[in-house]
């Protein structure tokens, strides 16, 4: 081959080089700028407190920092619908439960995206069940049978999160399954609803594990069951709602999700930066201690199977229930 010819083509060949493989090397380098996590409920929750645990292993791993950023409200709706609409380049991530991204889309008439084409899912980070819990105004009060006993005679008040979220999903099967007369008190943010409960202003709450935990072990609240298969560690004297009211489960779940046209190759760094944070011994430690035990899967992949299916197993018991759309 010609010398000139010789030449054209490596240069052609780098060329080429160049715009496959650049973009790709540039969208893994997060250095050039801070991570935001978008949290769409209120510190002190479930999603607050796993963000908080993972964020400075998260930034460590991809060499930058990482801020956390609270867009509470609506059920975790405002925070999803920020990162749905941010530059999809890694830089904005959205910690979420699965109430934003599979129970209230189908409770809401109207809201601004659908988490099965606008959001990306990157892995999760943890779970927890729902732990039904007693305040001040039912002092007498101290088991699941007595709670489900007196609510066949009056009318009992239990806090939730907010309006169609999972807390509020539960309380609703929870009350057909023991045909008690619960009636559903609406908070902005698990914090304000616990905070509540404890006060006397409402009667119970039924809310992932983790805000209750110090109001429980300081006896401002009297948790009654935990909605898991098994007890918990950190609550080892708390039975199983179950050993109640038979097959009465409510799990929640924690992840990080990306804005839908985030590329591959950043979706592959972040949830490799994940994966590392989340096998590290001192975080598991961190995270069991707040009852909020990893929920890593084997890949993003995997993950995103799941929470697709999630948004149809909570659909088919929104029908089952009879949830009405909320605007």
């Amino acid at each position: 081959m010609h010398a000139y010819a010789r030449t054209l083509l490596f240069l052609a060949f780098s060329v080429l080089s160049v715009l496959t493989v650049s973009p790709a090397v540039e969208a893994q380098d997060f250095s050039a700028k801070p991570i935001t996590l978008v949290v769409g409920f209120p510190a002190g929750g479930s999603n607050d407190l796993i963000a908080r645990v993972i964020a400075p292993h998260l930034g460590e791993a991809l060499k930058t920092s990482v801020i956390i950023e609270i867009k509470a409200g609506a059920s975790g709706t405002i925070a999803a619908t920020a990162v749905v609409r941010a530059v999809p380049d890694g830089h904005t991530l959205l910690v979420s439960s699965l109430s934003p991204t599979a129970i209230t889309p189908q409770t809401m008439r109207k809201l601004p995206y659908d988490p099965r084409t606008d959001l990306l899912p990157i892995n999760m980070l943890g779970y927890t069940p729902e732990t039904i819990a007693v305040g001040p105004t039912l002092p007498n009060v101290k088991t699941l049978s007595q709670l489900i006993a007196l609510a066949q005679t009056r009318e009992i008040t239990m806090s939730s999160a907010g309006v169609g979220g999972f807390p509020h999903l539960a309380i609703e099967l929870f009350t057909l399954a023991t045909k008690g007369k619960f009636v559903h008190v609406p908070y902005k943010g698990a914090t304000p609803a616990v905070a509540d409960t404890a006060a006397g202003h409402v009667d119970a709450t039924m809310m992932d594990t983790p805000p209750l935990l110090g109001l429980i072990k300081d006896g401002r609240l009297t948790a009654l069951a935990v909605a898991s298969e098994k007890r918990l560690g950190v609550l080892p004297d708390v039975p199983t709602a179950q050993e109640t009211v038979t097959g009465f489960t409510a799990i929640s779940w924690i992840g990080l999700f990306a804005p839908a046209k985030t590329p591959d190759a950043v979706i592959a760094r972040i949830n490799d930066a994940l994966t590392q944070t989340l096998k590290k011994p001192d975080v598991l430690a961190q995270l069991e201690k707040v009852a909020l035990p990893s929920g890593l899967m084997a890949s993003s992949a995997e993950f995103q199977k799941f929470v697709a299916a999630e948004y149809i197993r909570w659909g088919e018991v929104l029908k089952h229930a009879k949830i009405e759309l909320t605007d």
